[in-house]
């Protein structure tokens, strides 16, 4: 969390954070510091797996699954639809996202290390489709075959830990 000494309600210098939660012994304010919910979409054609590489930081240059956080208001499945469409331009039918599963995880960001919760889902195309990149995120989009994915080559650890299941199920 950022280094902040003042509380946001009462001006006071008596904030401390645990980890966990922001604490001000002068007004007794409190600021839980939850977990983010954030998805990743396995885009599949047959035994091909859609990938992006990266073009900002955190891991820059390396591969990456579709998806992002959820916003506020929003199901885990419109997040991804919304996402798709933002970054690939991309259009589906959030009735055929298949819930795989979740895992823990963190994104470090500007001086602050988020704790996500990712949620993986699974959506399957009868065809390879044209990609439109929204490049300031993403430098790049791959099929790959999911028998030749190089888990050192994943941006998040997650992934790395999911696809490790995936590829042997």
């Amino acid at each position: 969390m950022l280094d902040l000494r003042f509380c946001p309600c009462c001006a006071q210098e008596y904030l401390s954070f645990n980890g966990q939660k922001m604490y001000c012994s002068a007004c007794k304010f409190i600021f839980y510091n939850n977990t983010a919910a954030a998805v990743a979409v396995i885009i599949k054609h047959e035994n091909d797996i859609l990938l992006t590489r990266r073009n900002q930081n955190p891991e820059m240059g390396k591969l990456d699954l579709a998806g992002g956080f959820i916003d506020f208001e929003e199901t885990a499945e419109q997040a991804c639809k919304r996402e798709l469409f933002e970054e690939l331009q991309v259009q589906i039918d959030e009735g055929r996202l298949k819930y795989i599963c979740s895992i823990p995880n963190t994104y470090p960001f500007k001086g602050i290390v988020y704790h996500t919760m990712d949620l993986f889902f699974e959506y399957e195309v009868r065809d390879k489709f044209d990609i439109i990149l929204e490049e300031e995120e993403i430098a790049e989009a791959l099929w790959i075959n999911k028998y030749h994915i190089k888990l050192e080559e994943l941006a998040f650890s997650s992934q790395r830990q999911f696809f490790e299941k995936y590829l042997t199920a």
